[in-house]
Parts: C-alpha cells; structure tokens; sequence
C-alpha cells in the first residue's frame, strides 16, 4: 500500500506544470454492509471508515478522482428486521481496504477560480477494488477465519454535496454505495472451494457497502485552461 501512494503521488504532482487545478484530501466516516448477514438499512453507518483522496478538476462540471479508504466491516443479524436472521445470530467483524478510481460530476459550475462561496450537489462513479479476509462460518455458527485474502471488485455510486468553505477548502458530504461482484464478504461463501456446502443466503445476490461521510479537501494548481479540453 505504501508504494502505491508513492506512486499516485508522484503522478499527482508530475501533472502540477499543466495549467490545471488539483485537490488532496481526506475523507472520515463510516461504513455498513449489505448482505446475507445484519442488518439491510441502506444507510446504517456502523463502523469508523478513513481515507485519502486524489482529485484532477478537468473542467468546472467533471474531476478525474482516485481515493483509498480504510474502514471495519460489521454484520449482526440481531440488528436485522427479518425474524429468521434475528433467529440465526450470526454476526462477523472484518476488514476492507477499497482503492476506487473513477469520474466526478457536478450538477452546476464548481470553478474554483472564480471568487465567491459555490455550492454543488454531485455524482460519483467508476470502479472499485476492495481487499477483505476471507472467513466461514462452520457447523456452530463461529466465524472463522480462513487465513487468506481476496479482492472484491465493484461499481461505486456515490452522492454528494460539497462547497468552498475558503479559498483553498473545500468541504463535502456524500453518500457512496459499493456493488461487488462478489458474495464473499460476509463469510456467507467460503472462498475454499472443500468447504462449498457451508454456504448459505442468496446466491443470487452479491454483497453491497455503503459509505457514508465527510470529505475535506485542499486545492492547488495554476488557473485551468478548460477551453483545451
């Protein structure tokens, strides 16, 4: 992980001699899943989620945008509203580290360059990657670990509102929801292919995480010349 910020880094400011705008920030908030165990709320953040992010502003409606967030991921059926789940008590605590990358549009002009307090709403998508531990659950119930890890790939849609809060922050609030292409976040389908008849849930369904959270950002870089887009 250390050498991949490295390397966007030195991207990142490799670009600052084009006459382009740049943001780098943080983003701080939580993270619920959506699955075949807990709870199925949309938004129910229950467990912290931090992260950085990257932003190339290439003209005052789209930015290129590239983030890596941290974040625990919890599941407790007795949080579910569904009776059969409140029945079955399983629960799991894990991890997820998401790198996305992707395109972000604002619904009005967001030039940063232009004097005076703006405001935005926006929409975020692109693609995601997630590094989480691989668990079961055996014959009793327990959550166990398996002792490696995979990678989730997924379809992030996000919503947000955002507005220079100086001239160089700019502070946002969004809404972000994960699509996987995987069923393996939640123990529901052990990635050892031995242990297949431990599976249980809908097979028809993969596994969604939800992000929810604040993002402050820093802006730098020479006055934009959008008109060469």
């Amino acid at each position: 992980m250390r050498y991949l910020i490295l390397l966007i880094l030195s991207i990142f400011f490799m670009q600052t001699s084009h006459s382009q705008i740049y943001e780098v920030g943080v983003f701080a908030g939580g993270s619920n899943f959506i699955g075949d165990v807990g709870s199925t709320t949309y938004i129910a953040p229950n467990a912290p989620a931090l992260g950085l992010m990257l932003k190339w502003n290439r003209s005052p409606r789209h930015s290129w945008r590239v983030s890596i967030i941290y974040s625990d991921l919890k599941g407790n059926d007795s949080k579910s509203d569904d009776p059969r789940r409140k029945q079955r008590g399983y629960s799991f605590d894990s991890n997820l580290l998401e790198i996305s990358a992707g395109m972000e549009f604002t619904f009005v002009d967001f030039d940063l360059h232009e004097s005076g307090i703006k405001f935005t709403p926006y929409i975020f998508s692109g693609v995601t990657t997630a590094k989480h531990p691989n668990y079961f659950f055996d014959n009793t119930g327990e959550y166990t670990s398996e002792g490696t890890d995979s990678w989730a790939f997924g379809i992030p849609i996000a919503l947000g509102i955002k507005s220079n809060i100086t001239n160089h922050l700019v502070l946002g609030f969004e809404v972000g929801a994960r699509y996987t292409f995987s069923d393996e976040l939640d123990g529901s389908v052990p990635d050892d292919p031995f242990k297949e008849n431990l599976s249980f849930g809908n097979i028809n369904s993969n596994d969604w995480y939800v992000f929810t959270g604040f993002t402050l950002t820093y802006t730098f870089g020479q006055r934009p010349c959008y008109c060469n887009f």
